[in-house]
């Protein structure tokens, strides 16, 4: 018997810190040969792939915060893409319509396939990465951190300044 796949979201306990010893213990050993033993005493062997999500859920409910596991193969509403994204509806409607990040329309209503919503995520972080990089590397050219630290510094004004 398979449970059904489907989205569901768990809270970090009360006290997040008492995952510690998990955290340290996880990242501490390799996922070679990582087992689990279910209530019946039976002793499953862990896929690589299972023993680092594991290890993720622990890390992130330690630090205080929930986890949503979903299957890729969910489709969204556009309130929850938007969501996910941490951006409001209409600026996911001006992505969608942009061609940003692919959608279907089989009635009145968009709808975005989970898959494709974290593949523009990962597409963007990579692309705002690559402009940070850009930045400091024309401040590093241009002599802006040349500065002595010892040397007074002087902020130019600006016209909310004046």
């Amino acid at each position: 018997m398979t449970a059904a796949a489907c989205e569901r979201t768990v809270l970090p306990p009360a006290s997040p810190e008492s995952l510690s010893p998990w955290v340290a213990a996880l990242a501490r050993h390799g996922h070679e040969n990582a087992s689990l033993i279910a209530p019946d005493g039976t002793r499953l062997e862990l896929p690589p792939e299972v023993f680092e999500v594991l290890r993720d859920v622990v890390a992130a409910m330690s630090q205080g915060l929930a986890i949503t596991v979903a299957p890729q193969h969910t489709v969204l509403t556009t309130s929850e893409a938007a969501h996910l994204l941490g951006v409001s509806r209409p600026t996911l409607v001006r992505l969608l319509e942009a061609g940003e990040i692919p959608y279907e329309q089989p009635n009145r209503h968009r709808r975005v396939r989970l898959a494709d919503l974290l593949a523009y995520r990962e597409r963007a972080r990579r692309s705002r990465a690559a402009g940070l990089d850009d930045m400091v590397r024309t401040s590093e050219e241009d002599g802006l951190y040349d500065i002595p630290l010892d040397e007074p510094f002087e902020r130019m004004p600006t016209d909310d300044d004046r």
